[in-house]
């Protein structure tokens, strides 16, 4: 336990002394939110003469397409942030950080850990930059994200597992391949190659409403799905339930998600860290 709260320590001071990476990160979901979330304005389709109650089935309960647009890019941002937890690893092992940190006495579980611990803050924090910075937007005059529903502390709790589980099952994820790949272009092709499918093939950003049907059953399983789930119907509600589960059902198998990805992970990094003979 000592050796993992040295090392998360250690890590988290890094993050702290490198305030360009931080305002770098900030600026992704930034630009998300006032270009692409404000560009898109589906509630003006037909003039204004479509019934109120399409949008709403379109969007699965939200008011408008940037309130459903602000949840899903919580998720999206909570696993795009954790690509450069797992680059972090490629640089430290090609300026002989990783190897002093390995030849130390402390385990490989507490070297991994603590960069996951570490690591993970960021997306989590950026998550939420996204709600509040969405909320904010609206105050200003601009499109934003309309709360509908009464937020509890059942709900809010909900809301802050399901992004803290998504943000953690893909930083472990993606921290382990850094262990295991030697260079960064093999690195980024491979987490990319994971990583744009799953955000593809998930409801962050398509409306609900406008998926085939077949798209919609592939979008239910996917574990960023699951998670904007939970969000969207703790924050919007309406007379009509537009989702067959509760936040809790989702939040099962978004943790069902995480368990595998944790073992695969951990196995990975064990591999990786092992005494080399």
């Amino acid at each position: 336990m000592r050796e993992l709260v040295a090392l998360t320590r250690r890590e988290l001071l890094r993050i702290a002394r490198n305030p360009q990476a931080i305002v770098t990160s900030l600026l992704l979901p930034i630009l998300y939110l006032v270009l692409f979330g404000q560009a898109f304005n589906l509630n003006s389709i037909g003039g204004g003469q479509v019934p109120p109650a399409y949008f709403l089935s379109l969007y699965r309960g939200a008011p408008n397409y940037f309130s459903y647009f602000s949840a899903g890019m919580a998720g999206f941002i909570a696993v795009t942030a954790t690509l450069f937890i797992g680059a972090n690893v490629i640089f430290d092992r090609l300026f002989g950080v990783l190897k002093r940190t390995a030849a130390s006495p402390a385990s490989a579980t507490s070297i991994f850990g603590a960069r996951l611990i570490a690591g993970s803050i960021q997306p989590i924090g950026l998550a939420f930059l996204v709600l509040g910075l969405a909320i904010l937007l609206g105050r200003l005059g601009l499109a934003g994200l309309s709360v509908t529903a009464s937020l509890t502390a059942v709900g809010a709790a909900e809301v802050v597992l399901a992004v803290v589980i998504l943000s953690v099952m893909f930083a472990s994820l993606f921290i382990a391949i850094g262990f295991s790949i030697q260079q960064p272009q093999t690195y980024f092709a491979v987490v990319n190659a994971i990583n744009l499918p799953v955000l593809l093939t998930s409801a962050a950003l398509y409306p609900w409403g406008t998926m085939p049907a077949w798209f919609q059953n592939v979008a239910s399983y996917n574990p960023i799905t699951l998670a904007v789930n939970v969000l969207r119907e703790n924050l919007f509600a309406g007379a009509i339930s537009y989702y067959p589960y509760d936040p809790a059902v989702y939040l099962l198998g978004l943790s069902g998600w995480a368990v595998a990805m944790f073992v695969i992970a951990t196995l990975l990094a064990r591999r990786a860290l092992a005494p080399q003979r």
